[in-house]
C-alpha cells in the first residue's frame, strides 16, 4: 500500500514539475515575441538580438514572416502565429510604465533628405541633435498595423499607442487610410535656390493680438495651423495664407462650435492644403471612419459627418494621420514632463500647437513660431481672436504648460525655432 501510494505520489510530483517546466517556457516565449511589434522572439538566440535593439523598426519589415541570426550567423527563417495580447489598463499602473521597447520606433527610409545647410542636422545643440530622429516615421496608414504591431503598441496610453482599444475597432479605421504618395509632406519650394523650406507655425495664443504680422507670417513658403485657426478679420495680425491644418477630431468639432460668436465658421480650405490629424484617442478612429467613408460617425460623434466641415474641400490625397511612435517619440525625447511621473500620467500630453510645431521642425529647414505661449503670457489673453472679453490661459492638467514655455524658449535661444515674442517686452528686459 505505501509503495503504491509512494507511487502515486511520484507520477504526481512529476506532472507538476512537467507543467511548470512547459508553462514557463510557453510563458517566457509568448512575453517575448509581443514586445518588439515586427521582430518575433521566440528562444534565447533572438532574445540576444531584442537586447542589441537601440533606436527602430524598419518599416519595410512587415509581414509574419521574419529572418533572424542564431549563434553561427546563419539566416533562419520562421512563420509566426501571433495573437492579441491582453488588454493593458491604465489604472493598473501607478506612473507611466517603461518597457525596454519604449524608446523603439518605426523609421521611414524614403524620409527626406535635406540639402539646405541650415537644416536642423547641422544644429550646434548636441543634445537635439542626439535625441533628434530624421527618418522617424510620421504616418499611420494602410498596412501599418497588424497583430504584432498591434501588441507593440498596445503597451503605451493614447494618443502614443493603444492601450485599453480593441484591435478590430482601430484597425478597421486604420485600413481606411490611404497610404501618402510621398512621405514628404512639403517639397522644397522651386524659388529656394539653396534648397531650403522656410515654415511659419501659427498658434492661437493672444500674443498675436495687435502683433501685425501678418505679411511676415504670409511671407514664408509654408503655414503651419492649429485648432480653431480664425482668419477672417485677423489677417493683419496672424495673415490669410494655410499650407498645413494640424488637428484632433475633437478640436476640429468643439473649435466651430465653441468659436462661431467670434466668427469661425469653416476650418482653413486654402487650393492644395493639407490636413494632418493626430489620433488622439478612440474617437478619433470612430470620426475616421465616418469620414473616410462619407458616412456618419459612430460612438462619440454618433449623427455627425465629419465631411462637411471639409466643405467639399476633402482630398485623400492630402490628407495625413500622424503615426503614435511619432507622438511617443516627441514625448519621450524632447517633452517628458514629471506628470508621468504620477497618479495622472495617463492624461499627460504634449498640446497640438507642440505636435504642430516638432511636425515642422522634421518637415521644413526652417521654422519661426507665433502665437506660442511665453513667460509672459500673464499679459495678454488666451487668444488672438478675443479683443474685446479677454480670458486667461489655463493651465489644463493633461498638458504642462511650464515646460512648454521653457522648452520654446531653449529652442529659441538655440536658434532651433525662432519663437515670436512681442518685441516692446524683449526692450524693456534688455534695458
Amino acid at each position: 500500500m505505501q509503495k503504491a501510494l509512494g507511487l502515486v505520489c511520484l507520477i504526481l510530483t512529476s506532472c507538476v514539475l512537467l507543467y511548470v517546466v512547459l508553462w514557463k517556457n510557453v510563458s517566457e516565449q509568448w512575453t517575448r515575441s509581443v514586445f518588439v511589434g515586427e521582430i518575433e522572439h521566440t528562444d534565447d538566440r533572438t532574445l540576444t538580438y531584442q537586447t542589441n535593439i537601440t533606436s527602430a523598426l524598419d518599416v519595410s519589415s512587415f509581414g509574419t514572416t521574419f529572418i533572424y541570426k542564431d549563434e553561427n550567423s546563419h539566416s533562419i527563417e520562421r512563420e509566426a502565429t501571433i495573437t492579441p495580447i491582453p488588454v493593458l489598463y491604465k489604472k493598473n499602473f501607478t506612473k507611466l510604465p517603461e518597457w525596454d521597447f519604449e524608446d523603439v520606433y518605426l523609421q521611414d527610409h524614403l524620409a527626406r533628405k535635406p540639402t539646405c545647410p541650415k537644416s536642423l542636422k547641422n544644429t550646434e545643440d548636441l543634445k537635439f541633435q542626439e535625441a533628434l530622429l530624421p527618418n522617424i516615421q510620421l504616418w499611420l496608414y494602410k498596412g501599418l498595423l497588424n497583430l504584432s504591431e498591434w501588441n507593440r503598441l498596445a503597451h503605451f496610453n493614447n494618443p502614443f499607442g493603444f492601450m485599453e482599444y480593441n484591435y478590430n475597432e482601430v484597425k478597421v479605421a486604420v485600413d481606411l487610410i490611404q497610404k501618402p504618395q510621398s512621405s514628404i509632406l512639403l517639397p522644397v519650394p522651386g524659388s529656394a535656390k539653396d534648397g531650403c523650406i522656410r515654415c511659419a507655425v501659427v498658434g492661437s495664443g493672444g500674443i498675436l493680438n495687435n502683433s501685425k504680422m501678418g505679411k511676415e507670417i504670409d511671407s514664408h513658403d509654408y503655414v503651419f495651423r492649429v485648432n480653431g485657426a480664425l482668419i477672417q478679420g485677423f489677417e493683419e495680425d496672424v495673415g490669410n495664407k494655410t499650407s498645413v491644418y494640424v488637428h484632433t477630431a475633437f478640436s476640429l468639432y468643439s473649435t466651430i462650435l465653441r468659436f462661431r460668436k467670434y466668427g469661425n465658421h469653416i476650418i482653413p480650405q486654402d487650393e492644395g492644403i493639407k490636413y494632418v490629424m493626430i489620433p488622439e484617442g478612440l474617437r478619433d478612429f470612430q470620426w475616421l471612419q465616418g469620414l473616410l467613408q462619407g458616412k456618419e460617425a459612430i460612438g462619440s460623434f454618433k449623427g455627425v459627418r465629419p465631411l462637411k466641415f471639409f466643405n467639399g474641400h476633402f482630398n485623400e490625397s492630402r490628407f495625413y494621420v500622424l503615426h503614435p511612435d511619432f507622438l511617443r517619440y516627441i514625448r519621450n525625447r524632447f517633452m517628458p514632463s514629471k506628470q508621468m511621473q504620477g497618479k495622472a500620467w495617463a492624461m499627460y500630453r504634449p498640446t497640438n500647437g507642440a505636435f504642430a510645431l516638432f511636425l515642422a521642425l522634421h518637415t521644413c529647414d526652417i521654422v519661426d513660431a507665433y502665437g506660442y505661449i511665453t513667460e509672459d503670457h500673464h499679459k495678454y489673453s488666451n487668444y488672438y481672436f478675443e479683443k474685446f472679453e479677454k480670458t486667461k490661459v489655463i493651465f489644463y492638467i493633461n498638458h504642462d504648460y511650464g515646460l512648454e514655455i521653457k522648452i520654446w524658449k531653449k529652442l529659441h535661444d538655440s536658434g532651433i525655432i525662432r519663437l515670436y515674442q512681442r518685441q516692446e517686452n524683449l526692450n524693456k528686459t534688455k534695458t
